[in-house]
């Protein structure tokens, strides 16, 4: 039997047995939203305030992804913003989509908002997602008290476009 292994063979036995189940790539440490809060409604010509509290146990989260999808637009770009080099390990805090300049084009429509972490080698939390619509009978709503910091750990870098259909009052 050992014979018939041949070269390839033991470098597969060295590998399985030199990595057994549970080490390894097999189970990677990867960046966890643990919370998060955003207001369903707001009035347009704002900042939104997307809070979130994540963490990484290895001290690699590096970048924060946010995309949004909104009905009659084409695909927006990703934004990108950088995690501080303080932040990588434990994060609290927001960030923030600006809306001023949307006015009555967005009144009453509704976009919504991807968020995920990746970390240094690549791999991405488990997405969260809000849905936003705009109004000016809206406010703004605020986060449980005491569980995020109120810290801004950057903004979302993009700007909203009229729908199609969007007229003003």
């Amino acid at each position: 039997m050992f014979k018939i292994l041949g070269g390839i063979g033991w470098t597969l036995m060295a590998f399985i047995l030199a990595f057994p189940q549970g080490a390894g790539a097999a189970n990677p440490v990867i960046p966890v939203i643990q919370k998060s809060f955003a207001s369903r409604e707001i009035q347009p010509d704002g900042n939104w305030k997307v809070y979130i509290s994540a963490a990484d146990p290895d001290g690699q989260m590096k970048y924060i992804f946010a995309s949004i999808e909104q009905p009659g637009v084409e695909n927006y770009p990703v934004s990108i913003i950088r995690v501080r080099k303080e932040d990588r390990k434990q994060l609290s805090g927001y960030i923030y989509l600006n809306t001023v300049g949307v006015g009555n084009s967005m009144n009453a429509k509704q976009i919504t908002l991807s968020v995920q972490i990746q970390d240094k080698s690549g791999q991405f939390s488990t997405p969260v997602v809000f849905p936003l619509s705009f109004d000016y009978r809206y406010s703004q709503a605020q986060p449980p008290e005491g569980t995020f910091q109120e810290k801004d750990l950057g903004p979302i870098m993009i700007r909203l476009k009229p729908t199609p259909d969007s007229h003003p009052d």
